[in-house]
């Protein structure tokens, strides 16, 4: 007996799902149904389909992450997160409503040409949430120390006293300043006190990451990664948690690609014509990456801090950091040397930086026997 196939696609909102089901054939869906955003309901509409054959569901990515797919795996439903915007439209298309989206959907999960987002376990978002709740206090410290040097400016004064800003010279300076009026000594101390305390949470939260990278499930890999020069626990374990699974990137440039580290290109007939890079994907692990190949613009030899984080880490590991310092410096040098802005010039430090994470990650894999 050939069973029927069902295909769902869910256009999902914050107060409510439009789903619109197809068969194998036909171009015009079976049922739609607009529900309450209620996860169990949800569920229970999709096993309606489940009973009487093969159902694949799927949903692009928004505001309530992966809670249904999680639901709906746990009710031995087939259900796909697609990356959002990324659902073939036709260039003509004007019209846009729930319903036209939950129909596209369908068809391309019918079609077979989807390509879902790797969906990480609980335990590895929790950490990835971890993360970036860090990446959150860290701009919001940047933001409250311009606002403060910006006030103190505005008030004519302007620190001269050789140094870098936010030393304890710096806001001893800051300190002995005379406002004329109350009031803006009040905004000086709230300003002051809001440092203090994101400089506190991020502590907080730093040490936090390092104890996290330190437990059985991460410390390996976070070890291997931390054995790279300009990479330490957090974008060890950013890296870790927000890829999970290297084998999915068929090679290292597939991985750069991911990242937004390969160039933009517009080429026709004859005609070759590269810009800048994408900046798609992953733009927190971009940002991070980017942040770490910075060291290696000073010199190709691992200092003290680098060699007591290779201690206990195997010889081959160790052998292609080293390569990929000596490369990674002498390919920065090349870059600069040739005239190119060192920004550039990092970020395709970076970009070659990310393949050796890769490729270092997927042997790893393969010595271990993961799946």
């Amino acid at each position: 007996m050939i069973r029927e196939e069902y295909y769902i696609g869910m256009d999902v909102h914050k107060d409510f799902v439009q789903m619109a089901v197809f068969e194998e054939k036909g171009d015009e869906p079976i049922y739609e149904r607009k529900l309450k955003n209620d996860i169990g309901l949800l569920v229970k509409e999709v096993k309606r389909f489940n009973t009487k054959g093969k159902t694949e569901a799927a949903y692009e990515a928004g505001c309530h992450g992966y809670t249904i797919q999680r639901a709906m795996e746990q009710a031995e439903i087939t259900c796909y997160v697609l990356p959002a915007n990324k659902v073939a439209k036709k260039r003509t298309e004007r019209i846009k409503t729930d319903k036209r989206d939950a129909r596209l959907i369908g068809r391309e999960l019918r079609s077979k040409s989807i390509r879902p987002i790797s969906v990480p376990d609980e335990v590895d978002e929790a950490a990835r949430d971890m993360l970036r709740c860090r990446e959150d206090a860290n701009e919001d410290l940047r933001r409250v120390k311009q606002r403060l040097l910006k006030f103190m400016l505005r008030h004519g004064y302007n620190y001269t006293g050789g140094g870098n800003n936010w030393t304890i010279k710096h806001w001893e300076w800051m300190d002995r300043c005379q406002f004329k009026h109350e009031h803006e000594r009040i905004v000086y101390e709230e300003y002051r006190s809001q440092i203090h305390s994101l400089e506190e949470r991020l502590v907080r939260l730093e040490n936090q990451i390092k104890e996290t990278a330190e437990c059985p499930r991460y410390k390996a890999a976070v070890s291997r990664l931390r054995a790279f020069k300009g990479i330490d626990y957090i974008i060890a374990l950013s890296v870790v948690c927000e890829i999970g699974d290297f084998k999915r990137f068929a090679n290292a440039k597939a991985f750069m690609s991911y990242l937004g580290f390969v160039p933009s290109e517009n080429s026709s007939g004859g005609k070759r014509n590269q810009g800048s890079i994408t900046k798609a994907g992953n733009g927190h692990l971009r940002r991070l990456l980017i942040e770490g190949a910075w060291h290696y613009t000073k010199n190709s030899r691992p200092g003290k801090r680098l060699e007591k984080r290779r201690q206990g880490i195997p010889i081959n590991i160790i052998d292609t950091a080293d390569r990929a310092l000596h490369r990674l410096h002498k390919k920065y040098k090349r870059l600069v040397f040739k005239g190119k802005h060192v920004n550039k010039a990092v970020t395709a430090v970076a970009r070659e930086l990310a393949g050796f994470i890769w490729a270092v990650q997927v042997s790893a894999d393969r010595r271990l026997g993961v799946a």
